[in-house]
């Protein structure tokens, strides 16, 4: 989803060392101390841990004036770097070493614990308070936070623009814990091995300190230049990620290490430090918002305050340490003060889940109940410190061995762990795996009318459950690959689909409110032989307008150079047959101003000559719908969003239809998609999920509308239909070939096809197994028997798929022991067959899977090299679908030029009649000078090409010149299917032949 303001930056949390209470060193278990100059026990510190947890508190409650209260987490790093340093390097003075073991150990029995109980008690109120598919999300959060790693699962969440739209997590404010369990995983073992090199120094303690100020000293600077860095690049991953944060925890450490005890200097002038150090604590709570960049420079503020406030209680040279009579220190060394400080670390494990699981339960409340909800959370957090922290780190049976304390650790992330694993598991299970979406037995969709769906007289479309499903609809996004560029990037990669090599091209353009039709457009592109160019730009507004990013947290510069280098390419580049542009509608809602910037934007692209069509932007719930059909399968009309709220006036599609812009068409599905003139909007009709977030259509739902979009575009004049003007033609080739094979399976009825000409492929996969199932997934077992592989005695070949009463599958694949089959030198070879498909459909088709396509010939050595040698697939249908399509195979296992595993495809080619009749189906591999291309043919008619120029001579060579062999068959299940929306199952009706009247192979030499 994309939102017109940047939203809100992760909430900060209280880092878990600096929040437990500060005790005096002599104290078993305590770890807690002033710095490497004084050990005694510091109650301001105590106290000042209450102003940071109150300001945080108050923000996560929505407390007016105090919008930057997350300031709180930069004193909580400022003073664990204070605390924890200055507890090793006094350590490492006194006795020379620093023991790890014991380091690890008590911050294992203080700390995890506590979270222990937190993540146990989230996992298990989750499992009652939040609907599956939130549940699910929930356990992961869980686990993350268990291994100190929810930090980065954030930060992966929060920079993937497309996870967008989702609820907050109970558990984000685990990821400051996160950031300084990984801080002191680094950090402590590199003092052990500094203080290793200066334990035999003259002055140890000098010496010990001088070294780790060295060391201190270029970290601070690194993560501070890195924190301004990543806030001007990505403002989660400067938020939450450790190394931007590394340089507070080194403020507080300098602090700690400098020799500030020895400098000589009035107390008024300590006394102004410490008022100055908590004012700009102060007023940072009150004058950041979530539209502060930051951390960056503005942390800087909070930061150098906190360690301002300590630095003025360390006694100068003959000072003592107690706090003077109008020090902030005494204020902060306040009975009050230190007991909240006390409670800091479990007050904020608890009260952001109560505030989150609250609010799922009950919805969104105003400030005061939050605030209400926020002190009541005060209950487990001291029931959690009087009875699960103190004890642990009290007891001398835990703490007399290291290994003890450790091992309450280790217990304390195991069995959140496990208890997350346990509910997650049996979420998934309730949800059912999230596999790629099935659209067998659904009717096509509707080209008009009120339905979503066309009505066939089958059952109910009410019946059964949603498609896609709603863990399915989270991952339902268009098949675009990286061609939805995301907002760091300025600039599409060309993103030619379908037709590539076609001189006729579909533009689609605009932001991911765009994207979303791609399937649409593609499927529209290939029927007419055309290509698709799909520039679209994550959260960037067509119409000229500036925004910030909230994934960048800042202006949206890129989307400014993107948005005006694309509008240059389209320029510069032939005129396409349509652009099509979509937007979100609103990233303002100043009308005047919005139709000033879609002017910007669309006088150039008028300026093109090409016809333009504005598809007004579809509903936006403004909820994670697919959340809330989780929680209400059996009733998806509880998920139903204001109408009002959904739809906002569309200043553009207004100003199109009174004739305003002469050359832009607008079209729209909303009246399908939000039907009538009620207060609502469904989120589910016809059983499709329409929504796989807040904002954007499911690929399903997109697939879905085609025929109507079609219909849109050909009723305002946009696209001619297919078989008129539009549609791409080109003659089957002209005289001058040789033909040097033809099969036309004559012979008695019931025979096998000519064992001269074909060879057998028999059981699932060649010798040896390189490819289990024929490295495609699919079901049945391949047999030379006349049941699966027969000539019909009319001059056909059929090849026919079984099933067993076990519900094995068994079906036929012949190859041409023939593997010569090339083009001549600079000339082109041509591979024929007419074959008529399966005559079955719908449910009945679930699985069918025919093809006729070729090899290469190095494959037969040893069968192994797949896809540099090659495959081009002349013919594929699946499904039982009225259409086939064409792919060509190349290059390496993963991406590459062929964009492997999926390859060069066509796309869908209508075909309504190719189950009931003959077809003719063909490929040329034409390697004349200058023309290298490969070109498929359907009835005569090109419909899809690859030129060599799309990789490089090499990879061309190795696909295309070389000999090939043919191959015929019908696969049952398998990866295609499957990413089609079908399996086999009962309703899989077997018997049904694939038939194959003739095939010819023909070369033309080079001309002349």
């Amino acid at each position: 989803m994309h939102s017109p303001a940047p939203s809100p930056l992760p909430v900060p949390a209280p880092p878990p060392g600096p929040s437990a209470p500060s005790l005096p060193a002599a104290r078993s278990g305590g770890e807690s101390g002033p710095s490497p100059h004084r050990s005694a026990f510091r109650p301001d510190i105590e106290g000042l841990r209450a102003v940071a947890v109150l300001a945080v508190l108050a923000f996560h409650a929505g407390v007016p004036g105090l919008a930057g209260g997350f300031v709180g987490v930069d004193v909580f790093f400022v003073v664990s770097g204070y605390l924890i340093t200055g507890l090793l390097v006094r350590e490492a003075v006194t006795t020379g070493r620093i023991r790890l073991l014991d380091f690890f150990s008590r911050r294992a029995r203080r700390l995890l614990p506590s979270a222990a109980v937190v993540l146990g008690a989230v996992a298990l109120a989750g499992a009652w308070l939040t609907v599956p598919l939130r549940r699910a999300d929930l356990e992961q959060d869980v686990v993350a936070a268990a291994l100190s790693a929810a930090n980065w699962r954030f930060v992966a969440q929060r920079t993937d623009y497309l996870a967008a739209g989702h609820e907050q997590s109970p558990l984000l404010h685990f990821w400051s814990l996160a950031v300084e369990e990984q801080f002191y995983l680094l950090w402590a073992p590199l003092l052990a091995l500094i203080v290793l090199g200066a334990a035999r120094a003259v002055r140890r303690g000098r010496a010990v300190r001088a070294a780790v100020a060295l060391a201190a000293v270029p970290l601070v600077l690194a993560s501070f230049a890195l924190s301004l860095r990543w806030t001007d690049h990505s403002a989660s991953l400067a938020y939450l990620a450790t190394p931007s944060r590394v340089w507070q925890f080194g403020v507080g450490a300098l602090v700690a290490l400098l020799p500030w005890h020895l400098m000589r200097g009035p107390r008024p002038l300590r006394l102004l430090c410490g008022w100055a150090g908590i004012t700009a604590i102060g007023w940072s709570a009150v004058a950041y918002d979530a539209a502060t960049p930051y951390p960056g420079h503005a942390a800087l503020v909070p930061t150098l305050g906190a360690a301002a406030v300590i630095l003025a209680a360390i006694p100068g040279r003959g000072q003592r340490s107690t706090p003077g009579g109008y020090g902030i220190g005494r204020l902060l060394a306040g009975r009050a003060p230190r007991a909240v400080g006390r409670l800091s670390y479990t007050l904020y494990l608890w009260h952001w889940p109560v505030l989150v699981l609250a609010e799922a339960r009950f919805g969104p409340q105003d400030w005061p109940v939050k605030a209400a909800l926020t002190l009541a959370a005060a209950l487990p957090a001291y029931a959690t410190m009087r009875w699960v922290e103190q004890p642990l780190r009290r007891s001398r049976t835990v703490s007399e061995f290291p290994r003890r304390g450790l091992s309450v650790g280790i217990t304390a992330v195991v069995l959140p762990v496990v208890l997350a694993l346990v509910v997650g598991t049996t979420t998934l299970n309730l949800l059912g795996p999230a596999t790629p979406v099935q659209l067998g037995g659904l009717p096509p969709g509707a080209a008009s009318g009120p339905h979503l769906l066309a009505r066939t007289g089958a059952a109910p479309l009410g019946a059964g459950p949603v498609v896609p499903g709603p863990a399915q609809a989270r991952k339902d996004f268009p098949p675009d690959g990286a061609c939805e560029v995301a907002p760091a990037v300025t600039r599409s990669p060309d993103c030619l689909f379908g037709a590539v090599d076609s001189p006729d091209r579909i533009v689609l353009l605009g932001d991911s409110h765009a994207g979303q039709w791609f399937s649409a457009m593609l499927a529209m592109a290939a029927q007419r032989g055309w290509a698709l160019q799909e520039l679209v730009k994550q959260g960037c507004p067509l119409p000229q307008l500036a925004v910030d990013s909230p994934q960048l947290g800042r202006a949206y510069r890129e989307c400014d150079t993107w948005r005006a280098d694309t509008l240059e390419r389209l320029r510069q580049q032939p005129k396409p047959r349509l652009i099509v542009i979509s937007s979100l509608n609103r990233y303002t809602a100043d009308s005047g101003l919005l139709a000033e910037a879609w002017e910007k934007t669309l006088a150039p692209l008028r300026a093109i000559g090409a016809p333009i069509v504005y598809i007004e932007d579809t509903p936006v719930p403004g909820a994670d719908v697919p959340a809330c059909v989780s929680g209400s399968p059996e009733e998806p009309a509880a998920c139903a969003f204001s109408r009002a709220n959904a739809q906002q006036p569309d200043p553009l599609a207004r100003r199109i239809a009174a004739g305003g812009l002469p050359g832009v068409r607008a079209v729209s599905v909303n009246p399908v998609l939000c039907p009538g003139d009620g207060p609502t909007c469904p989120a589910v009709l016809d059983r499709i999920l329409l929504y796989r977030d807040d904002a954007h259509l499911t690929n399903v739902a997109v697939v879905v509308l085609t025929p109507r979009l079609e219909r849109l575009l050909t009723d305002a004049g946009a696209l001619a239909a297919v078989g008129g003007a539009g549609a791409a033609s080109g003659p089957a080739g002209p005289a001058g070939w040789t033909e040097v094979f033809r099969e036309e399976f004559d012979g008695p009825a019931g025979s096998p096809p000519s064992s001269v000409n074909w060879l057998h492929d028999t059981g699932t996969c060649y010798p040896g197994c390189p490819a289990a199932q024929w490295g495609t997934g699919e079901v049945e077992t391949m047999t030379d028997s006349t049941d699966n592989v027969r000539l019909d005695g009319k001059g056909a070949l059929e090849i026919v798929p079984t099933r067993t009463a076990d519900g094995a599958w068994h079906s036929g694949r012949i190859e041409t022991r023939r593997s010569d089959f090339a083009a001549p030198a600079g000339g082109i070879l041509r591979i024929e067959a007419a074959i008529a498909l399966p005559d079955v459909t719908g449910a009945k088709a679930a699985g069918y899977w025919p093809a006729f396509w070729t090899l290469g010939a190095p494959l037969r050595d040893g069968y192994t090299g797949w896809p540099g040698i090659g495959e081009l697939d002349v013919m594929e249908s699946v499904n039982g679908r009225d259409s086939v399509f064409a792919t060509m195979h190349c290059g390496t296992l993963e991406g590459g030029p062929c964009r492997e595993p999926a390859g060069l495809s066509s796309g869908p080619q209508p075909c309504g009649d190719c189950r009931t009749g003959f077809h003719t189906y063909a490929v040329e591999v034409d390697l004349s000078p200058g023309a290298e291309e490969v070109r498929w043919y359907l009835d005569g008619r090109v419909h899809h090409r690859v030129a060599a120029s799309r990789m490089d001579p090499d990879t061309w060579k190795r696909a295309v010149d070389h000999g090939l062999f043919l191959i015929l068959n019908v696969a049952i299940g398998g990866g295609l299917p499957l990413a089609d929306g079908a399996t086999p199952g009962p309703a899989t009706e077997p018997g049904h032949p694939m038939r194959v009247d003739r095939v010819t192979v023909s070369t033309r030499g080079r001309a002349s």
